[in-house]
């Protein structure tokens, strides 16, 4: 299953973890904390993120590369929606092998 793994640098990663997570909890079962976070899109799409202090780390898993890039930018641009007072700049993602 193709996956990549995505980090932004913010002071503010847990707020954007939860303001996403609480978005999306309105349509999927999400679970998350304050740390961690997990939005299963569907049984075989799922982003999980990760934030301390100055990162927000960000990790999808999707069944076809199409579904990984289609959920690579879903991802992003909400991220970016919540942190309109910031620039998070180009977000990169990197391939799993």
């Amino acid at each position: 299953m193709p996956a990549s793994n995505a980090r932004v640098t913010t002071a503010n990663a847990s707020r954007y973890l939860q303001q996403v997570c609480k978005h999306w909890s309105h349509k999927f079962a999400v679970e998350f904390t304050s740390e961690r976070g997990r939005v299963p899109f569907a049984d075989d799409r799922v982003c999980t993120f990760e934030a301390d202090p100055q990162t927000l780390a960000m990790h999808i898993e999707a069944p076809d590369d199409e579904s990984l890039a289609r959920t690579q930018n879903v991802v992003v641009d909400h991220v970016k929606r919540f942190a309109f007072r910031e620039d998070l700049g180009e977000v990169a993602w990197s391939r799993e092998t």
